[in-house]
């Protein structure tokens, strides 16, 4: 009986000693931030898409494939641990089709309008790039591509507002 007695006061004390570190932990009031959760296999093929449009950017002066496989990221992946990389180069590669620079034709960038195919004019370019770096500037503030991309909206005529206007 003693034995019975002394194994239940060792428990109870035993729990009465680790309830408060318990209790101190807390509960978790809310899940992780929306904007880090990523997919593994997302991030992979976002990363895949931001070399190769690094290459065409870089290497191959094809402006208008960049932009596209940048905005296959941006559509598809806006979490993206890398997204303000993917905004400077699809905002510089905007800005420069718009100015007729690179091996590729501005003509070749196209959107569908319903059934219509539509390319873009030069102001158009401009006015995407603009929005690229911007979005650059105002959600990445601590990016790497910050001055780079404020020397590039001044050369497209400045930032733009939130509701779409020049700054």
């Amino acid at each position: 009986m003693k034995r019975l007695f002394l194994t239940l006061t060792v428990l109870l004390i035993a729990l009465l000693v680790s309830a408060p570190t318990s209790y101190a932990q807390g509960a978790a009031k809310a899940g992780p931030d929306p904007s880090t959760i990523r997919d593994a296999e997302l991030e992979k093929d976002s990363l895949h898409n931001l070399e190769v449009a690094r290459n065409y950017f870089n290497l191959k002066k094809a402006y208008v494939a960049a932009l596209k496989r940048c905005e296959e990221i941006i559509a598809g992946n806006p979490n993206f641990a890398r997204i303000d990389e993917v905004l400077f180069i699809a905002g510089k590669s905007a800005r420069l089709l718009a100015e007729g620079r690179g091996k590729q034709k501005a003509e070749l960038y196209v959107t569908f309008d319903g059934t219509s195919k539509k390319g873009l004019t030069p102001e158009e370019f401009r006015n995407g790039a603009r929005s690229y770096l911007t979005q650059l500037i105002n959600e990445h503030p601590q990016s790497s591509f910050r001055r780079e991309a404020e020397a590039e909206l001044q050369a497209v005529g400045g930032p733009v507002k939130s509701d779409g206007v020049k700054q």
